[in-house]
């Protein structure tokens, strides 16, 4: 147990003083706070634009700038010509002109026939001013004003009143944990096979058994992966309350499903998909020598990786459906899914334990193959291939 922790402690020191680890999550970080800073970099960039209106006839009784739109009203008595003349000056935007003769009649005063004219949202609230300022005129009760323009209340009534949560939370989440322990395993690879490369493994497997060796690494690296995903969260969570409207990280990032608990079995799942892919991709690191093949080495693993992360995202659109259940258990997607079937409401006691009980197993014999191959690998500076890698576990 002391070697594999001194395996671990010299790895994860390594791992830290490396200038590629301290740029990519010093990139990570700004990247982060950037991202959260983006609503506030568009608003800074629109200014808001200035339209003027025109009311003729009176038509909305001097009650037209009540209306909410995100451009700056201005009434006027512009003609259309002089209307034309300050949009060519950029003094405004656009303008409008209200007429009423039979019908009523608005004229949009634009740059050219391309130009974008008022939205959607300005046209609807004209409209609904409007059919206000007549109901007032008809000088009729409370009541009837109500039974004219009803406030009408929507809500949803769900077969499984079970399952809740905010999805947007859920796959932010999920991206992070693949991320952390795809990032982290896949380090394992590129640690066996750099000092394999610089002979450090020599050294090495002379004072200490090579089970202790790759246990230790396998340690040192989830030890800093996790501090690495700790930062990132961290990050998040202090950017998102600077950075953010309140109502939009409220609405967003509603957070009041995340419990001590859930914290603590997401963690639980990081640890067991960590182990399982970082044990896999040691395998596949000590069947090289050269750093430019372990990518090629690693893309079985890294297939499989992804294939299991996208099982968890689509089974995570329908989380009553069987393909969640069964990205729930199965050992690839499992620590990407179940933290969040558990968030949701849609996971039973008895599936939490199934699915804990079958990534273990995965684990040990991942393990134990691993371990087996790495023992008669380690030493070997050529290219393994599969017929070469199933002599390795056979050989005693």
């Amino acid at each position: 147990m002391r070697d594999t922790l001194t395996v671990a402690k010299f790895t994860a020191k390594d791992m830290l003083k490396r200038k590629s680890f301290i740029i990519a999550t010093l990139i990570i970080l700004v990247m982060i706070v950037v991202g959260f800073n983006i609503p506030n970099i568009i608003k800074s960039f629109n200014k808001q634009d200035k339209i003027i209106i025109v009311d003729k006839d009176n038509v909305f009784d001097g009650k037209i700038n009540t209306i909410k739109t995100n451009e700056e009203i201005i009434l006027g008595n512009d003609s259309i010509d002089e209307l034309k003349e300050k949009i060519k000056k950029n003094e405004i935007e656009y303008g409008i002109v209200i007429e009423k003769n039979e019908t009523i009649q608005i004229t949009y005063v634009l740059e050219n026939n391309m130009s974008k004219g008022p939205t959607e949202q300005f046209i609807n609230s004209i409209t609904s001013l409007y059919k206000d300022i007549q109901i007032e005129k008809l000088n009729i009760s409370e009541k009837e004003k109500q039974d004219i323009t009803p406030i009408f209340e929507y809500k949803i009534e769900a077969a499984d009143e079970n399952i809740n949560g905010n999805p947007f939370v859920m796959m932010l989440m999920s991206l992070v944990l693949f991320y952390a322990v795809y990032f982290c395993a896949f380090q394992v690879s590129n640690s066996i096979t750099t000092e394999k490369t610089s002979k450090i493994i020599e050294t090495l497997v002379t004072s200490t058994s090579p089970t202790n060796i790759i246990l230790g690494k396998t340690l040192g690296i989830g030890l800093v992966g996790l501090c690495q995903l700790a930062a990132i969260i961290t990050t998040a969570y202090i950017s998102a309350q600077v950075f953010l409207d309140k109502e939009l990280l409220e609405l967003a990032l509603d957070t009041s499903s995340l419990t001590l608990s859930l914290g603590i079995i997401t963690l639980l799942y990081f640890v067991l998909g960590y182990l399982t892919f970082a044990l896999l991709y040691a395998l596949t690191g000590s069947t090289v020598s050269k750093p430019e093949d372990v990518q090629s080495a690693n893309q079985p693993v890294t297939i499989i990786t992804i294939v299991g992360y996208y099982l968890a995202y689509f089974a995570m659109m329908n989380p009553s459906s069987n393909l969640n259940q069964i990205a729930g258990l199965l050992p690839i997607s499992s620590p990407f899914c179940m933290p969040f079937r558990i968030m949701m409401g849609a996971a039973t006691s008895s599936e939490i334990l199934l699915s804990i009980s079958i990534l273990i197993i995965t684990i040990l014999l991942v393990a134990k193959i691993a371990i087996t191959i790495y023992k008669n690998a380690i030493l070997n500076y050529g290219k393994s291939g599969i017929k070469d890698i199933i002599k390795m576990y056979k050989q005693k």
